[in-house]
C-alpha cells in the first residue's frame, strides 16, 4: 500500500500494461509532456508480456518499470500500490489518452473537502468507427450511471482515504466498477476540467467482447463483494425516456441488441465460474 510518509513527488500514477507496446508510449508521452522535473512518480506494471512493452516505458525519464510473468490486471495493481510513495494515485489503463494537466485537475479535485476519488470525463473518437459501434455508443453514452459512474474511462484518481477504502475491495475483474461503487456520490466526483481520450473498438466483434467481458465482470462483483453492482446496470425507465427522441430510436435498437446477445453470451461464463478469462478488443490498439 502506498503511504504518505516523505512523498517525492505530487503525484504517482500505476499504469497495468499487458502486451501494449504499440499504445504505452502514446500514453506517456502526453502524461509527462509537461510534467515537471520529480513531479509525477510513473510505475509501469508488465504483467505477463511477450512484446516490448517493458522496453518501451524505460524509454521514458522517469518512468519506473516493474515485472511479472503473471498476465494479471490484479496482480500488476497490487504490484504497483506496493511500490508508490506519494499522494494522490492515478490508476490509468495504457490503452487510453491523458496529459499532464488533465492529471493535476484531477488532483485539484482531490483536494477538495469529502472527496476521496475521482475521474476525468471522457472522449471516445468514433468519427471512423463503424455505424453500429457509433450506435451503440451514443446510447451507452448517455445512460444516467455511465455518465455519473467513475468507471469506463480508465482512469480513477484517489487519496489516501480512497486508496485504503480500495485495498479494503476483493480482487474482482471490473476493478474500475468495483472502485465507483465503493463510494458514495459524495464521496466521488467527475472532474469537468479533465478528460481522458478512450478508444472504442474498430468492429462489432470487439464491441461484444467489451460488453461479454462487462457482463461477467458486474456478476462476479455481485457474487464477491456483495455490492450493489446492479445499479451501474441499465434501467428500463432511462431506455424509455431516450425513446421518447424519435432521433435515438434506432441506436435503441443497436443497443438493446448487443446488450441482450452479450448477457447470453455471459451466462456460460457465469455459471462455469469463469471470472478470469479476459476478452480483449484488440482493434483499438
Amino acid at each position: 500500500m502506498p503511504t504518505s510518509a516523505m512523498p517525492t513527488s505530487a503525484m504517482s500514477v500505476i499504469i497495468p500494461a499487458h502486451n501494449e507496446a504499440t499504445v504505452i508510449g502514446r500514453l506517456l508521452s502526453g502524461l509527462l509532456r509537461d510534467a515537471e522535473p520529480g513531479e509525477i512518480d510513473v510505475v509501469v506494471v508488465a504483467n505477463g508480456c511477450s512484446d516490448g512493452t517493458a522496453d518501451v516505458a524505460r524509454g521514458f525519464l522517469g518512468v519506473r518499470v516493474l515485472e511479472t510473468p503473471v498476465p494479471s490486471k490484479r496482480e500488476a495493481l497490487r504490484m504497483g500500490a506496493a511500490a508508490v510513495t506519494a499522494f494522490p494515485v492515478l490508476y490509468v489503463d495504457a490503452d487510453v489518452e491523458l496529459g499532464t494537466a488533465d492529471a493535476r485537475a484531477l488532483c485539484a479535485t482531490l483536494a477538495r473537502d469529502g472527496i476521496l476519488a475521482t475521474a476525468p470525463e471522457r472522449r471516445l473518437p468514433l468519427a471512423d468507427r463503424p455505424w453500429l459501434v457509433r450506435s451503440y455508443y451514443a446510447v451507452w453514452t448517455r445512460l444516467p450511471e455511465v455518465r455519473a459512474g467513475l468507471f469506463g474511462r480508465g482512469v480513477i484518481a484517489v487519496s489516501e482515504k480512497g486508496q485504503a477504502r480500495l485495498d479494503a475491495l476483493p480482487p474482482v475483474m471490473a476493478d474500475d466498477l468495483a472502485a465507483s461503487l465503493a463510494f458514495e456520490p459524495g464521496e466521488r466526483a467527475v472532474t469537468e476540467a479533465a478528460s481522458v481520450v478512450v478508444h472504442p473498438p474498430r468492429t462489432m466483434g470487439d464491441l461484444m467482447r467489451r460488453r461479454v467481458r462487462a457482463v461477467t465482470s458486474v456478476a462476479e462483483l455481485g457474487e464477491k463483494s456483495g455490492q450493489p453492482a446492479g445499479q451501474a446496470r441499465t434501467s428500463v425507465r432511462d431506455l424509455i425516456g431516450m425513446a421518447r427522441a424519435p432521433r435515438l430510436l434506432p441506436h435503441l435498437a443497436v443497443f438493446l441488441a448487443v446488450t441482450v446477445l452479450a448477457r447470453a453470451r455471459a451466462r456460460k461464463a457465469v455459471r462455469r465460474g469463469d471470472f478470469s478469462t479476459w476478452l480483449r478488443d484488440e482493434s483499438s490498439r
